[in-house]
């Protein structure tokens, strides 16, 4: 399945974003920590690239990612020019805190009332963009939610007396070249369910879980994963807790069975968990016949 999905307020969007990012100093990009690189939208690389602006690649939802697969991402994007990456979680107060500290030093020359530090919230739909602009200002100026493309205009708010902020709507890019990571970008609900069946994606979720995370499906949900695959273990899932199908003679309602998969990933409930590590993500792209994307 290749999923797609560029609503069009999009379009709109990546236009002001452009327009924007002249008068912008640092570019703060939210990533999803699970998949670093596959939440990282290549339309903002290019923007700010062509204006030669530093990024503060923030690594959000940190607690749910796998803590060694964040520290192998930290130490892949620190050693990008013109970039510092930390790992966070928005939704902590003191991890959010740090963030107008951590933009000071890429541009030291913006300090004061006359030339302020000019920072601008950009990131893929659903990653937490809204949650850390409303930590910063400490009242609620952006709507916040499960479903992606909340935020539809740009929004911009004074944070001091030499720092402003502005906040951006979640931009996807037109066409995902890679029908894996539109999956992956499923996977965490950063594209509309309009645009998916949520039960291709939980079985993309289950195969990498059995791949990348042995027994960790037979702890949660009590099957026996040896001979399984990704639909397998939808199968066993609802059998387990009991989604089956009314009078269709014991069938497995594998639609009820995804969510709670995906459901429970989401939430965090499967434990800390990352879709893509550097090394895997370069090993893919290899195969595919594409380079590792380094910027």
């Amino acid at each position: 399945m290749s999923i797609q999905w560029f609503p069009g307020h999009m379009t709109s969007a990546r236009r002001k974003a452009a327009e924007t990012m002249e008068f912008t100093d640092v570019v703060i990009e939210v990533l999803d920590a699970r998949l670093p690189e596959a939440s990282c939208n290549p339309m903002i690389t290019e923007l700010r690239l062509h204006r030669q602006r530093p990024c503060l690649k923030i690594l959000n939802k940190a607690d749910l990612a796998d803590p060694e697969a964040t520290k192998a991402w930290l130490n892949f994007y620190n050693r990008q020019p013109g970039v510092k990456a930390v790992a966070m979680s928005c939704k902590n107060a003191s991890d959010a805190a740090r963030v107008p500290n951590l933009c000071q030093p890429l541009a030291p020359h913006r300090d004061s009332t006359h030339k302020p530090l000019r920072m601008m919230i950009m990131g893929i739909p659903n990653v937490g963009k809204s949650t850390l602009m409303n930590m910063l200002l400490k009242r609620r100026v952006a709507n916040v939610g499960d479903e992606p493309a909340v935020t539809k205009s740009q929004q911009c708010h004074k944070l001091n007396d030499h720092m402003t902020l502005t906040d951006s709507p979640g931009l996807l890019w037109p066409k995902i070249e890679k029908p894996e990571d539109g999956l992956k970008l499923a996977t965490i609900h950063a594209i509309g369910r309009n645009a998916v069946i949520e039960e291709e994606v939980a079985e993309f979720l289950a195969a990498t879980l059995l791949l990348r995370y042995p027994g960790l499906l037979a702890a949660r949900y009590g099957i026996a994963e040896a001979g399984l695959d990704g639909v397998d273990v939808i199968e066993a899932i609802a059998k387990k807790r009991g989604c089956l199908l009314k009078g269709r003679g014991g069938e497995p309602d594998m639609e009820k069975a995804a969510m709670i998969l995906l459901t429970e990933y989401r939430s965090g409930k499967l434990g800390r968990i990352s879709l893509e590590t550097p090394g895997v993500r370069t090993a893919t792209l290899e195969h595919s016949g594409g380079q590792p994307a380094l910027e």
